[in-house]
């Protein structure tokens, strides 16, 4: 009987669009995700978070009616074919601070330079506009891509919390978990949503953001 002849990994395996994105938004994506703190780390400097309760509260703020919400919107639009540079300009003017904008311009051109030596050609973008762009090639839902996001991006801030207040690995996969119904319910109004829904209210956020700028000692850039 004749050898098996061997196949290629990328031909053995269908195109799982699903998977693709896991991959994108997993902690080991080299966006540098983990440096920035999107303004807590002045919130929990100030000693307005210092606990799982004030932690969740902050963090469902900023998805509710802050960066989480606007950012879906923006991923949705950009998956709907709606011009990037155009979504760009409105990233940029919804962001409250000069960290804010570097945090979201410099991600989004590490998602495209990485994607783009992958294979995946994608423009420097802000992050959820550069997202957009790519995720709208996958079969893939906006709903389901905006859900991943927002739980990433939570995900990511809830590590923030561990790290400085800190907290126990549980009491942060405590306060994850307890975050998926307000992640769900935002992923699902912004699949529905227009530009003519952008907008925020989380100004403690965006004042944190500000205030982070001014500390002498940080951890995080943002």
């Amino acid at each position: 009987m004749a050898a098996p002849i061997p196949m290629p990994i990328e031909a053995a395996l269908p195109d799982d669009g699903l998977l693709r994105l896991t991959q994108w938004l997993s902690p080991g994506f080299p966006v540098s995700a983990y440096a920035y703190s999107h303004g807590l780390e002045a919130a929990m400097e100030a000693g307005e978070v210092t606990d799982a309760a004030s932690l969740s509260l902050w963090i469902e703020g900023v998805l509710r009616a802050g960066a989480g919400r606007n950012d879906a919107i923006l991923l949705g639009r950009a998956m709907a074919g709606e011009d990037p540079a155009s979504l760009a300009e409105h990233a940029e003017a919804l962001v409250g601070s000069a960290e804010r904008w570097e945090e979201t311009r410099d991600q989004g051109a590490a998602l495209a330079r990485t994607l783009t030596a992958m294979g995946h050609p994608v423009p420097p973008l802000p992050y959820p506009v550069a997202l957009g762009v790519a995720a709208a090639g996958l079969a893939v839902p906006a709903e389901t891509v905006a859900r991943l996001m927002l739980h990433a991006f939570a995900a990511n801030l809830v590590s923030a919390g561990v790290r400085f207040i800190p907290l126990g690995q549980s009491q942060g996969q405590a306060v994850l978990a307890g975050l998926h119904g307000a992640v769900a319910e935002v992923a699902a109004k912004a699949a529905g949503a227009t530009l003519d829904d952008l907008g925020g209210a989380a100004f403690g956020a965006d004042l944190a953001a500000m205030i982070h700028e001014r500390l002498e000692v940080r951890l995080f850039r943002s």
